[in-house]
């Protein structure tokens, strides 16, 4: 039995939709693409919890690297608005437990399955987030496991050729893990840390182990997410 699609709601169009239009501007008009720049957003979540503590300084880098255009830095957007299904690429990170709410369990899921992507990360390489993002990406995408990805996935040569993921005190073995959605990545988590916290202001990764080739590793990653 064929399943006939949903029509596409003026107040939600879907995020796989916006990379397409954005490909469009990008490349046949250079003014229309410099006016539609990608935005990017850092979630607000459980109640409070912010993730502030994430650097942006990717976000100029793409666009000095790459004919990607976008905004220099973050929107903080609540994960239980609908403005969540504006932006096509967001960022999630902090360093103590938390419990999504149910609304923000649906709108996670209603995002990454309509074309969005998050990029999340354990502040400080906290081990208290570490589990609580475990725990709440399994309460939403309940039949897709996180999954190890391999340092020769195409993801590591899309704009920096990323040999080896770097630690500030070495001693473990880094690596990234992601859930995908139809033959594409659409979440990418690190346990030990791309804050880039040297490019913060107000924060940093005291006593944490994070990945100090972070900023090179989420340039790649944003045009991963926007090009696939």
């Amino acid at each position: 039995m064929i399943k006939k699609r949903k029509p596409y709601s003026p107040l939600r169009v879907p995020c796989d939709f916006l990379f397409k239009l954005f490909c469009v501007l990008m490349f046949c008009s250079p003014v229309m693409a410099k006016e539609a720049a990608i935005r990017c957003a850092n979630l607000i979540y459980a109640g409070t919890q912010t993730s502030r503590c994430f650097s942006d300084e990717f976000l100029s880098a793409v666009q000095r690297e790459s004919t990607i255009a976008t905004e220099r830095r973050f929107k903080s957007v609540k994960l239980d608005s609908e403005e969540l299904f504006s932006f096509p690429f967001v960022v999630m990170t902090g360093e103590k437990e938390f419990y999504l709410s149910v609304k923000e369990r649906e709108n996670l899921k209603k995002y990454l399955t309509r074309g969005g992507f998050l990029l999340a990360s354990a502040g400080c390489s906290s081990k208290e987030w570490d589990r609580a993002f475990r725990r709440e990406m399994h309460q939403v995408l309940s039949d897709r496991k996180l999954t190890r990805i391999n340092m020769d996935h195409a993801m590591f040569k899309t704009v920096k050729t990323i040999k080896e993921l770097k630690l500030s005190h070495g001693g473990a073995d880094p690596y990234l893990e992601g859930i995908e959605n139809d033959g594409k990545w659409v979440v990418i988590y690190s346990s030990q840390g791309l804050n880039d916290t040297a490019h913060t202001v107000g924060c940093c990764c005291c006593g944490g182990n994070e990945i100090v080739n972070s900023m090179e590793v989420n340039v790649n990653i944003l045009v991963y997410a926007l090009t696939h």
